[in-house]
């Protein structure tokens, strides 16, 4: 009778971890790690990585549906209006803390980063944040830079 009963309970485990990796319907497994060259590595060896790369690319349209997506998720109630930055950093500056390319843009939106920047992969869908990463970078960077690079 146990072993029925624990044979049971190990198929039901089984089936919810499956059932787990698809929530509606999509595929909802994190995106590779990406890893980033401008960052030091131990002894010069790099850790596995993968690339990922902005399907929308720099698309006026995806960019204009970014736009849309900054202000209706309030990104602006912390980059500021056109992303100059206000309690937030600006990100058209060129200088990113966490990596400047497409990739890295991403992975700061859908994982977030400390100290303020929440995640936003469980909220909405990969194609939406490259949609975001597609309206920053078609915004033109400002003349002067009143700070220093990182």
């Amino acid at each position: 009778m146990s072993g029925l009963l624990l044979l049971l309970v190990g198929s039901a485990c089984e089936g919810s971890a499956r059932r787990g990796s698809v929530a509606g319907g999509r595929d909802a497994s994190p995106p590779p790690s990406v890893r980033y060259d401008q960052h030091l590595f131990a002894g010069g060896a790099a850790p596995r990585g993968d690339s990922l790369s902005n399907p929308f690319g720099k698309e006026p349209r995806s960019a204009a549906e970014g736009e849309k997506l900054f202000s209706a998720m309030n990104c602006d109630g912390c980059h500021g209006g056109g992303a100059v930055g206000w309690v937030g950093p600006s990100l058209i500056d060129g200088r990113w803390r966490y990596g400047e390319g497409d990739a890295a843009v991403f992975q700061s939106i859908y994982y977030g980063r400390p100290q303020g920047m929440p995640a936003f992969g469980g909220m909405v869908s990969s194609d939406l944040i490259w949609k975001l990463v597609s309206y920053l970078r078609s915004l033109p960077p400002p003349r002067a830079v009143p700070t220093q690079a990182w």
